[in-house]
């Protein structure tokens, strides 16, 4: 009964795609890959009740996921390369494509390097003299409440990459995006620093979950360049 059922539904995703998918059923047939034998569909209604929500569910931890009755070492690693491997799809399709010519475009970019991520972390993003992102590198990752930012290693990553120009990112898991006196400080010590090699700081952006706040857009960054 069980593998008709796990035949039924991995054809309907081979021909239809997710879009029909109930949440619960998503988890089912993902589930199918790392429980041979079980009716996953327990397995997936007890996990969205528990966390709440299928987002909620990608992104907790696994050794939370295996406190769940049904799932194990290996279903909780596999669901929680769900949100990361969204973030680097999400990151590398971005990096190929945009040029982040306005804040608009680089605040879509930058909140895709933050999907599923319950810790603080502080990007450096490396651009060329057109724009177009080299590379986005997560250079400090702290706890909930933050992350140590040092400027040397900025300066360090930026000279690597050759980067023409920056734009900082970090995230704020629980909180508001308004940043802190901290986060001011942080920046204008990277814009002092970076001003040394002659590589301008053009935007910092801060993320809460889908909200953004741009310094440059606030006025609080000399001579923006998006």
């Amino acid at each position: 009964m069980h593998e008709g059922h796990r035949e039924r539904l991995k054809k309907r995703f081979v021909e239809q795609g997710l879009d029909g998918f109930e949440d619960h059923q998503v988890l089912e047939l993902l589930l199918f890959f790392s429980i041979p034998r079980k009716d996953t569909n327990e397995i997936a209604h007890r996990l969205i009740s528990t966390f709440g929500s299928i987002s909620n569910v990608f992104e907790a931890h696994p050794k939370e996921l295996q406190k769940i009755d049904g799932v194990g070492e290996n279903s909780a690693i596999l669901i929680s390369l769900i949100s990361q491997i969204s973030r680097r799809y999400l990151a590398d399709k971005n990096r190929k494509t945009f040029q982040l010519r306005n804040v608009e475009v680089a605040a879509e970019y930058i909140k895709s390097l933050f999907v599923g991520r319950k810790n603080e972390v502080f990007y450096v993003i490396c651009l060329d003299t057109q724009l177009n992102v080299i590379y986005s590198v997560p250079l400090f990752e702290g706890t909930v409440k933050e992350a140590v930012v040092y400027p040397r290693k900025v300066v360090e990553c930026v000279i690597r990459y050759n980067a023409s120009s920056v734009i900082l990112a970090h995230n704020h898991p629980g909180g508001s995006v308004r940043p802190s006196m901290d986060d001011i400080k942080t920046t204008q010590k990277i814009v002092n620093a970076l001003s040394t090699i002659g590589v301008a700081v053009n935007d910092h952006f801060i993320v809460a979950k889908d909200e953004y706040y741009s310094f440059a857009q606030n006025g609080m960054l000399p001579q923006p360049q998006i």
